[in-house]
């Protein structure tokens, strides 16, 4: 690989994540149950309480590959489900960079519904974050006006998470702001922004009969305010209901509208982020595993292996009484 097809890539890497992992990243593992990770307004939503823990390894074999663990827990506050509590920790590790954080949440859920008959609830959810990052400089031998070398740099800094989403029966989407407040670190000396914001977007409704097969297609758009960058995720998971529980396996499809050249034999190509993330997940009486392995589509990539996560979860303080509904991230 030569230097001017090296310097291309690293652009295109930078283009596609610069800005966007601030806090706890968007990935896929929404789609394993886990809502709540991205959207503050479903902490108490569903009819038990949730505890989520997540690992993430990308590049095996590369060394300071970016890692990210999380742990997630929310569930309703009173017997009604008219408040919700949550609270996220999370370790995200790349390369030099790292960032540890805390996330605490409270969501209001309003009912239009008739009992447990019908699914209509409007909810709406605050959190506040705090996030340590940390550059380490220490082992930094190259050259970046933005790195201090030989110098471990730390900063911290608060922010708030808003969201809103919307059940009717087998239908639902959310929205959500992260980071909505402009605030300025001090790692990268003078190259950051004050505008960590980032817009998602989520619909999606389930299809079919509960005693045989459920179809959920929902989509997922994400814009980040201070690149303009923007992308999709277009999604389909199946439930099957078994005698010893559910279970369930699906296929997301990320791309960027944004993209980066690169040179390659002499000439510049045009390649846009793209991955594919197949899932598969069984929920066993209170207890829910997935794995999702997310691979890298395009020319422009570090290897041919994947980016592997696993997901555990148990669900606690569950109501008797569930909604007269297909709608699985709530019931």
């Amino acid at each position: 690989m030569n230097f001017k097809k090296s310097y291309f890539i690293l652009a295109f890497l930078l283009a596609q994540f610069s800005f966007a992992q601030e806090g706890v990243a968007v990935y896929s593992d929404y789609l394993s149950d886990n809502y709540y990770l991205i959207h503050p307004s479903m902490a108490g939503a569903a009819n038990c309480g949730k505890i989520r823990l997540t690992g993430r390894q990308q590049w095996f074999g590369q060394e300071d590959a970016p890692a990210l663990q999380t742990i997630s827990f929310n569930t309703a506050l009173d017997e009604d489900g008219r408040s919700g509590f949550g609270m996220v920790l999370f370790n995200d590790k790349n390369g030099y960079h790292s960032q540890k954080g805390a996330k605490l949440t409270y969501a209001h859920h309003l009912r239009f519904s008739r009992g447990t008959l019908d699914l209509n609830q409007l909810s709406f959810g605050l959190s506040t974050a705090f996030v340590q990052s940390t550059l380490d400089g220490t082992e930094f031998t190259g050259f970046d006006p933005a790195v201090v070398p030989g110098v471990i740099t730390k900063d911290a800094y608060f922010n708030v998470d808003l969201g809103v989403s919307y059940h009717y029966m087998d239908f639902f989407t959310h929205f959500t702001i992260k980071n909505f407040l402009a605030n300025k670190r001090e790692l990268y000396t003078d190259v950051e922004s004050d505008n960590l914001s980032k817009y998602l977007w989520s619909a999606g409704a389930v299809f079919g009969n509960e005693n045989d097969l459920l179809f959920e297609p929902s989509f997922m758009f994400q814009y980040t305010t201070e690149t303009k960058e923007k992308a999709i995720d277009l999604n389909l998971k199946v439930y099957k209901q078994l005698e010893f529980g559910r279970l369930w396996g699906g296929l997301s499809y990320r791309r960027s509208f944004d993209g980066a050249q690169y040179a390659s034999d002499g000439s510049l190509e045009d390649q846009k982020l793209q991955w594919i993330t197949p899932i598969v997940g069984l929920n066993y009486d209170k207890f829910m595993f997935s794995y999702t392995y997310s691979h890298i589509m395009g020319d422009v990539k570090f290897d041919n292996g994947g980016f592997h996560q696993i997901t555990l979860g148990m669900n606690i303080f569950c109501k008797d009484k569930a909604w007269d509904c297909n709608c699985p991230a709530v019931n």
